[in-house]
């Protein structure tokens, strides 16, 4: 079973778009969850543009009185900025049981690549060993290069996120590109299980791509958000998180 985890980070944009609580964050998680999610993400950043650290306060307590999976991903090497403590500590108050860490700047717009452990490695064990001895999963955001996820191993993470935005672009542009790209990724994702890592992806995920991307080797968890929340204003939240759920378990 693929598992899904609901990118909520949509949800707070609009929030914050106005004064107020609503759309209500914690809300709209319990609603995916009651649709059948597995789980949900979210991606604090220092500017606060949409998830604010009460929200993964609050996320973190919905997803314990569930059961279910919390996953908080960010850059481990932001600091702190006004009422945002930094991404680990936010991590460790939170205890979630996944932390993915991903290599984006405060002032990008998204992800948009994989870490380059060559360069930032060294930074990253004594930061991936103290959130092991806290007992949180480690999964860092890595582009499909067998060498990179060699060094992934290395570093002491548990899992790698494959970052799926060429594939995803690929696939929306009809390119003859979409075959190749699968490839990689399939390699790199057996490269990854062959070394004893664990396999998530995303990025641009959707139910058109995932028809062909939930095949890849090993594949354990999508996280989801932006598609999803596009899908919902036509669908609604908790049919469009079915829908997911229905195309990641092959139907």
């Amino acid at each position: 079973m693929i598992a899904l985890s609901v990118n909520l980070n949509k949800i707070a944009l609009i929030r914050n778009s106005r004064e107020g609580n609503y759309p209500d964050v914690v809300s709209h998680g319990r609603t995916c969850l009651d649709a059948g999610a597995h789980g949900v993400t979210v991606h604090p950043r220092p500017d606060q543009r949409h998830i604010r650290p009460d929200d993964v306060r609050n996320l973190a307590a919905l997803c314990a009185a569930r059961s279910v999976e919390f996953n908080v991903e960010g850059n481990p090497f932001a600091g702190p900025m006004g009422s945002y403590p930094g991404l680990l500590p936010l991590v460790f108050e939170t205890k979630p049981q996944q932390c993915t860490l991903v290599p984006d700047s405060n002032d990008q717009l998204t992800s948009d690549h994989g870490f380059d452990l060559t360069r930032d490695g060294e930074r990253l064990v004594p930061m991936i060993q103290q959130l092991k001895d806290a007992g949180i999963r480690v999964s860092l955001f890595m582009d499909p290069d067998k060498s990179q996820i060699s060094l992934a191993k290395e570093v002491g993470a548990d899992r790698i996120e494959l970052y799926t935005g060429p594939f995803a672009e690929a696939v929306t542009n009809q390119s003859g590109e979409v075959e190749k790209i699968f490839a990689e990724h399939c390699a790199a994702a057996e490269h990854a299980l062959h070394l004893g890592l664990g396999v998530n992806a995303g990025h641009d995920l959707n139910l058109i791509n995932l028809r062909r991307y939930r095949t890849l080797p090993g594949l354990q968890e999508v996280s989801i958000g932006h598609a999803l929340t596009v899908d919902a204003i036509q669908m609604g939240l908790a049919d469009a998180t079915a829908a997911y759920v229905t195309c990641l378990a092959g139907n």
